[in-house]
């Protein structure tokens, strides 16, 4: 059987449109299975973290500064996140076997450099020696605190100065506490002279924990124990996921470093007056 010329012009009308519809069709099925492999990699992140209020807390809705900067930047890079709150040490342990997705927030070192994927620096932190209102505390150097009996924290980062005079034992008199309130509280009782604290979680601290008159007889030396002490999310370098998510977060972070929600996320973090710098000497 042959076709006319008219009969052909015919069926090409109406297979072309059958053609163009098998076309579109074969476009949405790849965007849809785009959508679902994009889905299946935007999974909720397991973040191990610890109490160092107001950076990091149960008690505030945003479960701390950090932490809200840490979970707004995540969702900008495509993933939501759940904290769960473990001793710090634990914290860090655990995530490097592998147990969580990663860990919010800590100090950089040359230890957790070998041992972790660090990010982009999340906020910097102010770090300072903190004193009775009637210690008279002199310093310029680490040696010059030699004399003082110092509490201080297991796996917090200081500065390696710091770390490397307790390991020499040039810092001889330490005392190790359990969390910063411990910190503060051994530091009124008169059992140590000296406690490393950030300036804010001291505040904080102070003003949720003691008496105004209790608070008043703390102090922080002006001297800063760390000019510029930067702060990191803590990814192990044995999940294979981690190299993405180490991109996608800094992606996230540097997006919302340049709007004006990451300053008023740093808003909420205010030093009342109950912690007094101590006079020069």
């Amino acid at each position: 059987m042959s076709w006319n010329r008219g009969e052909a012009d015919a069926l090409d009308a109406k297979t072309v449109p059958t053609r163009l519809s098998c076309a579109l069709a074969c476009v949405l099925s790849f965007l849809g299975l785009a959508l679902v492999a994009t889905r299946a990699q935007a999974r909720e992140l397991r973040i191990a973290t610890g109490e160092f209020p107001p950076f990091a807390t149960a008690a505030r809705s945003d479960q701390g500064v950090a932490l809200a900067i840490v979970r707004r930047a995540f969702e900008l890079g495509g993933h939501s996140v759940q904290y769960t709150f473990l001793p710090w040490s634990r914290a860090q342990v655990e995530t490097e076997a592998g147990l969580w997705d990663a860990s919010a927030h800590w100090g950089a070192s040359r230890e957790r450099r070998e041992r972790f994927l660090l990010s982009d620096n999340l906020l910097s932190e102010d770090w300072v020696l903190l004193h009775r209102a009637d210690t008279r505390l002199t310093w310029q150097g680490v040696e010059d605190l030699a004399p003082y009996r110092i509490g201080i924290t297991r796996d917090y980062t200081y500065t390696p100065e710091f770390w490397a005079a307790v390991h020499s034992r040039q810092l001889a008199r330490v005392d190790y506490v359990i969390n910063d309130l411990a910190g503060l509280r051994v530091l009124l009782a008169r059992r140590i002279d000296v406690l490393p604290l950030e300036r804010n979680v001291a505040c904080d601290l102070l003003t949720a924990n003691f008496t105004a008159a209790q608070a008043a007889e703390v102090r922080a030396h002006p001297k800063p124990l760390n000019d510029q002490f930067t702060t990191h999310v803590l990814f192990p370098r044995g999940k294979p996921a981690s190299p993405s998510l180490l991109a996608d977060f800094n992606r996230g972070l540097k997006q919302l470093r340049a709007s004006k929600e990451y300053a008023q996320l740093l808003q909420s973090v205010k030093c009342p007056g109950t912690l007094k710098a101590s006079v020069p000497l």
